[in-house]
């Protein structure tokens, strides 16, 4: 038996929109993120089980770990096996914490564990965001890559590297919140502009050069006063009701930086201090979640990735 945990992620962690990604993993050592279980069995079945299992689609085929499956046969040229794979759906689908990426990364790593591994990192990441692709309609891996590999990863897109893990800041608290919607990725990438204006693109370049050079000499401060979205908070803020009040509420509770998660709708709050986190998390969970299924969570950046448990 494999079983593969895949951690939760933030996309665009604001600063680097499509190019920027963190994995995440709360500090009271919750599994957020989704599991993947493969057993023997006399022919090839998918079981769905977890919290947020009634959330997939009922058609198996539409099923992302399905897919993934296939995608991941027809690499290796071989038939589906005589298996039987489950999977624990732990994150909401279309909340903005890589919930397909968690599904799709921990399929394809217990796959390619069960088969010795006939596939290297940068072909599984390929599938991984082609799979990803296909879900939001562009492909992307802000929410595979950190999934996968862990840590903060920068999307480099090269034949021999499609993505760098860059050194991040250990005394930060990430606190994130679901509000218990949905905000599909697709929807929340058709908004966006098909073109920038000239200082809309520079401020962009300064924004991220400054949060990369600031990663790599240690200077916190510099890299928080850097967490500026110009690209996509300007057009999604709109999509989330209260995002103004909330970050101005926010800042006064000793929020650092802030922003929306990936597509949204859940937000990330940062700061260096666990009395604040806690604060944050409070402001969240009395201000933000909307559904008894809402959560939020106090967090640091997960640095293992996808691995086996059990």
């Amino acid at each position: 038996m494999i079983k593969i945990y895949a951690p939760a992620s933030i996309g665009n962690v604001g600063v680097g929109f499509d190019i920027l990604g963190a994995a995440i993993t709360p500090i009271n050592n919750t599994l957020l993120g989704d599991i993947i279980t493969i057993k023997s069995s006399h022919k090839f079945q998918l079981t769905n089980t977890g919290q947020f299992s009634q959330e997939i689609p009922q058609s198996q085929k539409e099923n992302i770990v399905w897919k993934a499956c296939s995608l991941f046969f027809k690499k290796i040229h071989k038939k589906k096996n005589k298996i039987h794979i489950i999977l624990q759906k732990n994150l909401p689908i279309s909340s903005g914490l890589g919930s397909s990426a968690s599904s799709i990364v921990s399929t394809l790593v217990a796959l390619n564990t069960l088969f010795n591994k006939p596939l290297n990192r940068n072909k599984l990441l390929k599938i991984m965001g082609s799979l990803e692709g296909k879900i939001s309609g562009e492909k992307h891996y802000d929410n595979v890559a950190p999934s996968y590999l862990g840590g903060m990863q920068l999307i480099l897109n090269t034949k021999k590297n499609i993505s760098k893990k860059i050194p991040y800041f250990k005394e930060w608290f990430w606190i994130i919140a679901w509000p218990g919607t949905k905000l599909s990725t697709e929807k929340s990438r058709s908004i966006l502009p098909n073109l920038y204006k000239r200082k809309t693109c520079i401020q962009y370049g300064k924004n991220i050069s400054k949060f990369l050079y600031s990663s790599y000499t240690k200077r916190s401060d510099l890299a928080i006063s850097s967490i500026k979205d110009v690209i996509a908070e300007p057009f999604r803020k709109k999509l989330i009701h209260g995002f103004i009040q909330h970050k101005k509420n926010l800042k006064k509770i000793g929020s650092l930086a802030h922003g929306i998660s990936g597509s949204g709708p859940t937000l990330f709050s940062i700061t260096t201090n666990k009395q604040n986190a806690k604060k944050i998390q409070n402001y969240f969970l009395e201000n933000y979640i909307q559904t008894k299924e809402g959560f939020s969570h106090i967090c640091k950046i997960d640095s293992f990735g996808a691995r086996e448990i059990g």
